[in-house]
């Protein structure tokens, strides 16, 4: 299946997506902040990002905006995972560049599907 980067700070979080990643086959690289996952990112060229948004140092809005803007890393889909369920955070998150956004405590179902219709969009015609 597909290779899906995890960026997020909590171990618990990492943990559970993880788990329901690795459940539905796809392989999982992991990075515990903004500046790792960015690092990471154009170096591995995973399929997707999963970004958290509060985290230490680069935030997800910040390290979204990189991935979207680096011609290396821009064809990569973000979907922000996170417990910021205002409206005008998903509205932000778009503006940086992410395709999907989904509120923390993810529910599996949702995640699989949001994951299976950006890797879709992103693939070349």
């Amino acid at each position: 299946m597909a290779r899906i980067l995890i960026v997020d700070d909590s171990p618990t979080e990492m943990f559970k997506l993880t788990g329901m990643l690795e459940k539905h086959g796809h392989v999982v690289l992991k990075a515990e902040n903004g500046a790792d996952g960015v690092a990471l990112a154009r170096q591995e060229k995973p399929d997707a990002v999963l970004m958290d948004i509060v985290m230490p140092g680069l935030n997800g809005f910040q390290a979204t905006r990189q991935l979207s803007k680096d011609p290396e890393t821009n064809h990569i889909p973000v979907i922000m995972v996170t417990t910021k369920d205002q409206e005008t955070d998903m509205v932000w998150a778009t503006r940086q560049g992410a395709k999907a956004y989904i509120t923390k405590p993810v529910d599996e179902q949702k995640l699989i599907l949001t994951l299976k219709n950006v890797l879709a969009d992103s693939r070349p015609q």
